[in-house]
């Protein structure tokens, strides 16, 4: 059923098991236990930090796989993207799951654009098992949008470091654990902001734009949830949706309301205005959040996965970032 931008899932398809894979930089974050598998150096063992990316991945879903008690072929459709071109980690992964494929490219959004899809299949009755999965680098990441590691360029404060890791869902039209009630569909955002070391100013008004309509469609009190996180916002883009949230009349409980890009590093970490990457929310998502609500901490949560949509050609062309976010709730099974 869908009630404005928002599906609501009659069926509410369920997580059945989940899986985040991380690195050496994530093993010394205050969410390290909250990973299945970490990571002592970024090569992964492979000969470049691309095929490490592609690993990570692969990883993940057969995390998951193994955690559901199902193998890799009782997948019937598997939903990824990544920040590379062509979202190669996915495409390459997916070749090793052998499995139907729909590649996505959200940027750091395809974490929740790709829960929401596979739990669309599910609740449509178009598929009984289906995943959703995302990866990203910071080397490779790094590389491509920005300047090699090796090449040592300095960052401002506004910057975010891109979390190194993968993350993994297995949703299910049956079975225990969380689940999926509903899911609100981004659309784009764009305020012409060009600098693309300021990511979270950047998607911002995403974020708020989706939150509202979220709150809108389904008439919910703002103190319906019991933790509302954002992908990747960091610092500054957090306190810009926070302050547009305000204005905007949206009053959510500042005790509830988070951003995955400042829960998976410390403070004592030097990633400037916090975390970002497909990995991030996906990570913080399918470990801390998953395993918080399986202990009883929370019951409802909304995770707000955001994306700046923009390319080295896009930057390079003196584009502004059109941005995205797309919000998924999850209630305890």
């Amino acid at each position: 059923m869908i009630q404005g931008r928002t599906w609501v899932f009659q069926n509410r398809p369920v997580i059945t098991a989940a899986a985040a894979i991380g690195g050496p930089f994530e093993a010394k974050g205050p969410l390290a236990e909250d990973f299945d598998v970490l990571h002592e150096d970024l090569w992964l063992g492979e000969d470049s930090f691309e095929k490490a990316e592609k690993k990570l991945l692969e990883q993940a879903c057969e995390r998951a796989v193994d955690k559901a008690g199902m193998q890799k072929e009782d997948i019937q459709f598997v939903m990824s993207g990544d920040l590379m071109n062509q979202i190669i980690s996915s495409s390459f992964a997916a070749r090793t799951m052998a499995v139907p494929y729909i590649g996505l490219f959200g940027a750091c959004s395809t974490s929740m654009e790709g829960l929401a899809l596979a739990a669309l299949l599910v609740d449509s009755g178009n598929a009984e098992r289906t995943m959703a999965a995302t990866a990203s680098h910071n080397a490779t990441a790094e590389k491509q949008y920005r300047y090699p590691t090796e090449y040592g360029g300095q960052k401002p404060p506004t910057a975010q470091w891109t979390v190194t890791g993968a993350a993994a869902a297995v949703v299910t039209s049956e079975g225990a654990g969380p689940r999926v009630t509903a899911a609100t569909i981004g659309r784009i955002v764009d305020m012409g902001l060009k600098d693309p070391f300021n990511m979270g100013g950047a998607m911002a008004p995403a974020a708020t734009d989706t939150l509202e309509a979220h709150f809108r469609d389904l008439g919910l009190s703002e103190t319906e949830y019991d933790l509302i996180l954002t992908g990747d916002l960091g610092k500054i883009g957090f306190r810009t949706m926070v302050d547009l949230l305000d204005e905007h009349g949206l009053q959510l409980p500042q005790d509830r309301l988070n951003d995955c890009g400042l829960m998976i590093y410390s403070e004592e970490q030097p990633v400037q205005a916090g975390a970002s990457g497909a990995a991030c929310s996906a990570c913080v998502t399918y470990g801390h959040v998953l395993n918080r609500m399986r202990s009883g901490e929370l019951n409802k949560v909304l995770i707000v996965a955001t994306g700046a949509l923009h390319s080295p050609i896009s930057y390079q062309q003196k584009e502004s970032i059109p941005c995205i976010a797309h919000a998924v709730a999850i209630e305890a099974g």
